[in-house]
């Protein structure tokens, strides 16, 4: 694994560069049998890339019944019926060799992989050509122990410059979110989570949560140290609605060794029932801290 010197001066600051290698190691190029047999068990994945019109980046979801998703060669993936109609990154999505970060969550199993690369439209959907994978351990990932797919009728999507009291209501209430972040040469897609409340919707315009310990690689924020555009993206998991958010991010770094990461709005898009899964209630995980601060 070869850091930019975003991840490279974070890991510095915390002082992990030597654990931050040692971890590096494990992220190859090829995707082994069972990486590949995960991802066809999977009926989403999560997608972050910068829109080439406007540069705002935004983290989408895909949804599609188990086979949707699998590898088709060492290191690539297929996708059948990419991202929905209308959604942000549909544009972007139409181009060759789009770089994209893309991770395939599976709260039953408490599994996640991470697949970053270079997408391209196909007859089918998208592929996308691995440049970086890997997987995180289940630290901060809720369980939810099945889903049920429904035939959810299609809402028009409300796009608007600022967040409603609902939309904070929903962001307060998250355990999960995924986050898209890029970089000169590639853009990566990642999970946080934590116990309701971990997020905090400070006003109609910002966010913020806290940077809890993960792998040291520190690809997020080294990303948003060297580019501060960034990508949310909140799912409820009961209605299948979606709310995307893009805007710039950046990192405090507390005296303590507390990391605040605080996210200013640009542009909000709430999608009634985007997705047809209905996942079951949550386990939070042990790892999760208590939120207040």
């Amino acid at each position: 694994m070869t850091y930019h010197s975003g991840s490279r001066a974070v890991q510095d600051r915390v002082g992990v560069r030597d654990v931050a290698d040692h971890v590096g190691q494990a992220v190859g190029q090829g995707i082994r049998p069972v990486a590949a047999a995960f991802l066809e068990q999977q009926p989403m994945l999560v997608l972050g890339a910068a829109d080439p019109a406007s540069g705002a980046v935004w983290a989408s979801l895909l949804t599609g019944e188990p086979g949707f998703l699998r590898a088709t060669g060492p290191r690539q993936i297929s996708v059948v019926g990419g991202v929905r109609a209308g959604d942000p990154l549909a544009g972007a999505l139409s181009g060759q060799d789009t770089p994209v970060g893309t991770i395939a969550l599976d709260p039953r199993s408490r599994r996640r992989m991470r697949l970053n690369g270079r997408a391209r439209p196909t007859p089918r959907g998208l592929a996308v050509e691995a440049d970086q994978i890997f997987s995180n351990c289940p630290k901060y990932l809720q369980r939810r122990e099945s889903y049920e797919t429904a035939d959810r009728p299609s809402a028009a999507a409300r796009r608007s410059c600022e967040l409603t009291t609902e939309q904070r209501e929903f962001i307060e209430s998250a355990d999960t979110f995924f986050l898209a972040t890029v970089h000169e040469h590639g853009a990566d897609a990642s999970h946080r989570g934590g116990n309701p409340g971990f997020v905090r919707a400070d006003s109609p315009y910002e966010l913020s949560w806290l940077d809890y310990p993960g792998n040291s690689m520190f690809l997020t924020l080294g990303n948003l140290a060297v580019d501060p555009r960034a990508g949310l993206l909140f799912l409820d998991w009961v209605s299948g609605a979606v709310l995307q958010l893009t805007g710039t991010a950046r990192t405090e770094f507390g005296p303590d060794g507390v990391r605040t990461v605080r996210f200013t709005v640009a542009e909000t898009l709430e999608t009634p029932a985007a997705s047809p899964l209905t996942w079951s209630v949550p386990e939070n995980s042990p790892a999760n801290p208590d939120p207040a601060r």
